[in-house]
Order: structure tokens, then C-alpha cells, then sequence
């Protein structure tokens, strides 16, 4: 409410977007199912049906929007290679895999980028004064929390230590083929390089004063920031962090606000209705 008026000319600025870079925006989101589906499938050593592979990713979109923090998609996609015939210990592992992998290459991304471009964000802005501190510590809190959760409680411990026996297997297989670690490696890193040319070429439309490399390190803070934010798809999170670090990038505030508006509008809200229906196809054809 305090930001209205910043929203307000927010909403003004999408009528001087240019359609041609919009247009490359939606492609690139269209590619990140594309990205996706090839993760998922480097996750796991079955071949898996392509088709339906990416109209999963497509649907899980959808369902995403549903549970907080990306418990939907993971629950789609669980439920897919289950009916695909791996074993549902397996297709847990498959799950923790693509997720680590996702993780790994979009902090290795971030990282170079920063390393190559050292003055794309003003990180001192991005973490008000004397809350490093409080965070950290909350951060060992709960790291303690959970530790000493496994020591005491011998079922949970059991499991676990079960659940990772199995991961470590499914991992040391699927590096075993070549094929299948070039897929799950090289779809990861392309997911979150496809996100971050979406937000640049809609910062291109709206002629954002940014760099598009300098965009790019601004959404991979951001959304790195907002991992554990547990938000159904990020929403409201996702935007204020990127504003921040648009402007943090140096963009004027309503500019970037107009940005990561027209940004979450292709890349949430557009798909949305499509996606809710390709989910209930899914279910209905029994593919989840």
C-alpha cells in the first residue's frame, strides 16, 4: 500500500513495451519447459515418454501455484515416474537429484556472473544494516534444530539415512551414462539461464537502463534470496525481491517495477489457465 503510487506508474509503463522483445520473453519461458523435461529426464536412468515428460513440466506449473514452495510441481512430477514404473524410493531420489542439480548450477551461475561482473549489484542495498547477523543465526538455528532432530528420533534417522543410500545409488548410476548426466547437468544450468534472458528481454521491451548480463545477476540474487521463502510459486516474494535488485542494478524503481510486472505476467499468469487445464487432461488420461 505504501508503494501504490510506485506500482501505479508500474501499470503505466507496460503500454510502451516493444511486442518484439516480449516476444522473445515468451520463447525463452516456452524453452524453460523444454530445459526442464531434459533435467527431469537426466535425473533418472529410465527413458521416460518425451511428450508426456514435457507436458508434465507444463502442468506442474499450474499445480505450483498451489503449494508453497515448489511442493506442486515436485508432487506432479513424483506422481509421473511412479506411473512411468519407477519405483517410488527411486523417483524420490530422481526428485532430490533435479533439485540439487537445479541448485548447484543457478549458485554456479551467480557466481561467475558476479566474479565477471563485480559492480552489477550494489549488495550493501540488498540487506538492511544488522540483519546479516540475526539471519545467520537463524540459519544455524535451524540447521541445529534439524541435526539434533535426527540424533534423537531413531525412525526419522533411519529413514533418512535410507532415503540417502538410495539417492547415492540412483546418482552414481545416472553419472554412469554419459547421456544422461550431459541432460541433467547441461538442462540444469540452461533452466535458470532461460529465466534470466526472459527478465532481460523484457527489460529490453521496456527500455530499462540495465545491462542485460547485469539483469541477469539481478534475478539469480533475487530468486536465490527468495528460495525459502515458502510462497505458492513465489508469488509476492519473487516480485519484491526483484524489484530490489533491478534497482539495485541501478534501473529507476518504476521501470523495474513495470518490468517485473510484465515478466511475472508471461511467465505466471498467462500460463496459468492453460496449465490448470493440460494438469486436469493429465489426470484424467491417468499420466499422473
Amino acid at each position: 500500500m505504501r508503494q501504490r503510487s510506485v506500482l501505479t506508474e508500474g501499470f503505466g509503463q507496460l503500454a510502451t513495451a516493444r511486442w518484439p522483445w516480449l516476444a522473445v520473453a515468451v520463447a525463452a519461458t516456452c524453452l524453460t519447459w523444454v530445459a526442464a523435461a531434459v533435467t527431469r529426464q537426466g535425473a533418472v536412468v529410465e527413458r521416460l515418454p518425451a511428450r508426456r515428460l514435457l507436458a508434465t513440466q507444463f502442468a506442474a506449473g499450474a499445480a505450483n501455484h498451489l503449494l508453497p514452495t515448489g511442493l506442486g510441481a515436485s508432487a506432479v512430477n513424483l506422481r509421473f515416474m511412479t506411473v512411468c514404473g519407477v519405483p517410488l524410493a527411486r523417483s524420490s531420489a530422481a526428485l532430490a537429484l533435479y533439485m540439487l542439480a537445479e541448485a548447484i548450477t543457478r549458485l554456479a551461475l551467480l557466481l561467475v556472473l558476479l566474479i565477471a561482473f563485480p559492480d552489477a549489484l550494489h549488495l550493501g542495498s540488498l540487506v538492511p544494516d544488522g540483519a546479516l547477523g540475526p539471519l545467520l543465526l537463524a540459519v544455524a538455528g535451524a540447521l541445529g534444530l534439524a541435526v539434533t532432530v535426527l540424533l534423537l528420533v531413531r525412525r526419522l534417522r533411519t529413514a533418512v539415512l535410507s532415503f540417502l543410500r538410495t539417492a547415492l545409488g540412483e546418482a552414481r548410476s545416472v553419472h554412469a551414462r554419459p547421456a544422461r548426466a550431459l541432460a541433467l547437468w547441461g538442462g540444469a544450468l540452461a533452466f535458470p539461464a532461460l529465466q534470466a534472458a526472459g527478465l532481460a528481454a523484457v527489460g529490453q521491451a521496456l527500455g530499462l537502463p540495465v545491462p542485460p548480463l547485469h539483469m541477469a545477476v539481478a534475478y539469480l540474487a533475487a530468486t536465490a534470496a527468495v528460495a525459502l521463502v515458502p510462497t505458492p510459486g513465489g508469488i509476492g516474494s519473487v516480485e519484491a525481491a526483484l524489484v530490489v535488485a533491478l534497482v539495485a542494478a541501478g534501473g529507476p524503481a518504476a521501470v523495474a517495477t513495470a518490468v517485473v510486472l510484465a515478466y511475472r505476467i508471461i511467465t505466471v499468469w498467462l500460463p496459468l489457465l492453460p496449465g490448470a487445464l493440460t494438469l486436469g487432461a493429465l489426470v484424467r488420461l491417468k499420466v499422473i
